[in-house]
């Protein structure tokens, strides 16, 4: 197959790149490949075998996108993704065009400020403090008005059918009737964004994991101005769909807007 895209801008893309051009015929909307192609397609290209074989796929699924020949063979209104097929198996899968991105025209609710600074002086990377913000000011109990409690964060597991996963944090939770939820939340910043794909593995799982427990799946992204938006999203015909959308600005108590809080009391 010729291609005439750009050349791809990191080994990580050239790899994925060279084993779907390799693979692919044109009117395919599934194009399979096993984990152990990432190190031939290295050794053939001549760049690095990379160490975690997992971030090749991480990395072209929330940071860089697919390679220009990838996304070239996209119909309109479709895209690419990688998917689990099972253990050490991927699926590049045409699906229909399903981007979440937070809405413009929302608006945005103060929350009193109750990080420890020293969380703040210390957090690792943009996921990290995400986490953190959204665990210690308890963003998750205010957005869906449930008592929760962080269980276990970047919980590696398997599902059948899809293979090894990792949730970015895993909470468990109730409401006043006494009804359980098992609530897994993905966490995006800096520049990534928030994963379809992520989002169908994180309830299949929770669904295989507690089939007793209602599953409500929770996405956090920061915005600019120090926001946070969160999204509760679910799955339907096989599309990621936003149930409920808010963005959160924490401030100092001193800075909350005595009007906007009685207007968010009526």
């Amino acid at each position: 197959m010729a291609n005439s895209a750009s050349p791809p801008t990191n080994s990580y893309q050239a790899i994925i790149e060279h084993i779907f051009v390799s693979r692919y015929q044109p009117g395919q909307t599934e194009v399979e490949f096993d984990r152990d192609e990432l190190v031939h397609v290295a050794g053939h290209l001549g760049v690095a075998v990379p160490k975690n074989l997992g971030d090749v796929i991480y990395s072209v699924r929330y940071r860089t996108g697919l390679p220009e020949a990838v996304t070239a063979t996209q119909p309109p209104g479709m895209e690419w993704i990688i998917e689990g097929r099972g253990r050490a198996k991927y699926v590049f899968k045409l699906v229909t065009l399903n981007r979440i991105l937070p809405r413009e025209d929302l608006a945005t609710i103060g929350i009193p400020d109750a990080t420890p600074e020293i969380i703040r002086a210390y957090s690792l990377d943009d996921e990290q403090a995400l986490l953190a913000i959204v665990r210690y000011n308890r963003l998750i109990d205010v957005f869906l008005g449930l008592t929760t409690f962080s269980l276990q964060n970047h919980l590696r597991t398997t599902v059948r059918g899809i293979g090894q996963i990792e949730i970015d944090e895993l909470y468990v939770g109730m409401d006043k009737h006494g009804c359980h939820y098992a609530i897994p939340v993905q966490a995006k910043g800096g520049t990534d964004q928030i994963s379809v794909v992520q989002t169908k593995q994180d309830i299949a799982w929770c669904a295989q994991r507690f089939p007793g427990m209602r599953v409500r799946a929770i996405s956090a992204q920061f915005m600019t101005d120090d926001r946070v938006a969160m999204f509760e999203l679910t799955v339907q015909d096989d599309a990621v769909k936003v149930v409920e959308e808010r963005h959160y600005k924490l401030l100092p108590a001193t800075e909350l807007d005595q009007s906007a809080i009685r207007t968010y009391r009526s």
